[in-house]
């Protein structure tokens, strides 16, 4: 077996603890761990953090080339409060993350909800019938991401932590209903406990896995949607109030949930690869800006009999616009979507707002997405143009898909164990967390409980 040199030492066939990815839930549970007299080895099928050409995998997870916005609320990102049983114990786990990324190096400067002017915002948004979800952030940007990353890689390496890159794991092992280790393409890894935290990414992965070896789990809920592209002076007195402002709102005709999510003031639109289909996403830049504001605008799904399997679902439509975009985003103009007509390249083109993601297809959106989803953005975007003039204006832009991949909600105590002897979880790729706070907290909440099983 190759080994990638980043590994500290020469590979051990057997370790105390594997690590199965190496977004903020792998890395925060190889914090944990260290200094601990442990053989902990950290598996990533994607590149170190230097050499990362894919937004989805890599040393530092997907949030890695987001933003970099931490949500510092244990009940916004998924929900630690409900995890823990404890709310202190959550908000404490909350202010661990933010501290370690101030250690890495993360920007001290910090969006408070205390204001005026956040409370005069959240009036007037419950006046709409849009409710205001006021968030205490931390800003790092796609630049600092790196930066703080590859500072927190390199103290695990100096702590001992071991490192296998560019190596997929394509089952764990199992004797008498108890972990042993993982097998990889060419071979096996020992180890007396495994620590999945595969990330967005892994979902449809994990649910292989709950299938094959009866992991205890219970389908989740998935988001589909677009992602939204305005001036950025529609958002400027929005952005000054919460750098990353969450906005629910629930629609007229179908009663659904939709939400905003990862707005990137002055930022880009990227595309997302995934394994057989592209996505869209955002990010935000310290030392580069564009005129353009993004957000992702996300209709919640939840499915009954007889299709649960929400990862599949999503998949369907994502494999769909990819199709249709002919293996790129499709971009329309909200005016068009509206009026029941697709844009052409020539409306893109000289539309007032310049897209800032260019290898994209002119089309529907309405002829890859659901017409219940469809129905629900406009809906939604007509609302919160209600609270924010212009957000629906008919040049805005809107990037299809956006689909937030959540694996099924595997079924854990408060030490995220699962119903296999010897085997944890944590992430969003195991249904725990949608985001990089919690997702961490999860890590270091199973770390815990590996420590507290040796």
């Amino acid at each position: 077996m190759e080994l990638n040199p980043i590994l500290k030492r020469e590979m051990k066939t057997e370790y105390d603890v594997l690590v199965v990815g190496s977004g903020p839930a792998g890395l925060f549970a190889a914090y944990e761990l260290a200094d601990k007299n442990l053989k902990v080895l950290v598996i990533e099928q994607g590149f170190d953090i230097d050499k990362r050409k894919d937004i989805m995998c890599g040393i530092g997870g997907a949030g890695t080339f987001s933003s970099g916005i931490l949500n510092l609320r244990p009940d916004v990102g998924g929900n630690l409060i409900e995890i823990t049983k404890n709310e202190d114990l959550a908000r404490n786990l909350v202010n661990q993350v933010d501290a370690l990324f101030l250690k890495f190096g993360a920007p001290k400067k910090f969006y408070d909800t205390k204001s005026k002017e956040v409370r005069e915002l959240k009036t007037k948004a419950a006046s709409l019938g849009i409710k205001f979800v006021e968030i205490p952030q931390r800003h790092i940007g796609t630049e600092n991401s790196v930066r703080v990353i590859k500072n927190f890689i390199d103290y695990l390496k100096d702590k001992g932590i071991e490192f296998l890159l560019e190596t997929r794991v394509e089952d764990i092992l199992i004797e008498n209903n108890k972990c042993i280790g993982v097998k990889l393409k060419d071979d096996d890894i020992k180890s007396n406990f495994t620590l999945l935290a595969p990330g967005r990414i892994g979902a449809s992965w994990i649910n292989e896995l709950v299938k094959k070896h009866s992991m205890k789990a219970k389908f989740g809920p998935i988001d589909i949607g677009v992602r939204v592209e305005v001036p950025s002076k529609v958002m400027d007195s929005i952005v000054e109030i919460s750098h990353d402002p969450k906005f629910h709102i629930y629609t007229k005709t179908y009663n659904d949930f939709v939400r905003t999510f990862c707005t990137n003031h002055n930022g880009f639109v990227v595309e997302e690869k995934y394994n057989g289909f592209i996505g869209v996403n955002g990010h935000t830049m310290f030392n580069k800006k564009s005129e353009n504001t993004n957000f992702a605008f996300l209709v919640r799904i939840r499915l009954t009999e007889p299709l649960e399997n929400t990862t599949e679902y999503g998949r369907s439509i994502a494999e769909l616009a990819t199709t249709i975009g002919g293996g790129k985003p499709i971009i329309q103009r909200i005016g068009d979507l509206k009026s029941g007509r697709r844009s052409r390249k020539d409306d893109i083109i000289k539309n007032p707002v310049k897209n800032t993601l260019k290898d994209v297809t002119s089309g529907d959106i309405s002829m890859a997405l659901p017409h219940r989803i469809v129905e629900d953005i406009i809906e939604g975007l007509d609302k919160l143009n209600e609270l924010v003039p212009g957000i629906a204006s008919d040049s805005t832009l809107l990037y299809a898909p956006e689909i937030k991949f959540y694996a099924m909600d595997v079924v854990v105590d408060s030490k995220m164990k699962t119903n296999i002897k010897n085997l944890f979880v944590a992430g969003d790729g195991v249904g725990l967390s949608r985001g990089i706070v919690n997702a961490a907290a999860t890590g270091i909440l199973a770390a815990r409980g590996v420590l507290g099983k040796i």
